[in-house]
């Protein structure tokens, strides 16, 4: 009699997914092999020394566990397609719309330069410092005590000037002699969004390519 010489020749197949040709099989073709060898294992097994039903149950059990990580995996893939699409639908409203974001150049409307900023706490004092396009402060405007969160600025003295001309602004916060978390925000207009991978793109006339996630107020 011909007896198969290991109980663990299924396991090996159902746990590692490789047939016998080394090559990477799908839970079909491996399931399909598994019961194969169970079934020539119980007919070769030796009577006085039969397959254990424990590890009978483990062995099927992995192959069962094997299938379902693979259906899962297809439904995850199946998922993902669907939200990039999703978000590029929801990304074409944006464009056109004018969107805030971490960045230090000033904006011009109708005439009128300004700036936003945050702060993560409450300051006593506020400074913003305006930069010319060689990076020279030729301005500086005391807030005086904001609160935490978004506030916005108007530079006077900047009146007339265009976008190109490449202002710039920094903004520095204190309470008292401790130094206050701020941050630079800009405004900027959506020209086009495109998709790389699993994120949303978003393409600005200012900043050029940035992330969707980088983006934190739309007007």
């Amino acid at each position: 009699m011909n007896t198969i010489a290991t109980n663990r020749g299924a396991a090996a197949v159902s746990s590692a997914g490789v047939g016998l040709g080394g090559a990477t099989q799908s839970a079909a073709d491996m399931s399909e092999q598994f019961l194969k060898l169970l079934v020539t294992q119980l007919k070769n097994q030796d009577p006085l020394n039969p397959v254990d039903n424990a590890q009978m149950t483990s062995q099927m059990a992995q192959i069962s566990t094997v299938g379902g990580i693979q259906s899962l995996n297809t439904s995850i893939t199946g998922l993902n397609t669907s939200v990039l699409q999703m978000q590029a639908l929801q990304g074409a409203s944006l464009v056109g719309r004018d969107v805030m974001l971490p960045g230090k150049l000033l904006s011009v409307v109708d005439g009128a330069v300004s700036g936003n900023f945050d702060v993560s706490a409450a300051a006593s004092q506020v400074k913003i410092d305006v930069l010319n396009a060689s990076g020279v402060t030729v301005d500086s405007l005391n807030l005086g005590a904001q609160t935490a969160g978004q506030h916005s600025f108007n530079w006077p003295a900047g009146r007339g000037l265009g976008q190109a001309d490449g202002y710039s602004f920094k903004v520095s916060a204190s309470n008292g002699a401790h130094s206050v978390g701020s941050t630079a925000l800009m405004h900027d207009t959506v020209r086009a969004i495109s998709t790389t991978g699993s994120a949303l793109t978003l393409e600005l006339a200012r900043s050029g390519k940035t992330p969707y996630t980088a983006i934190t107020a739309i007007n």
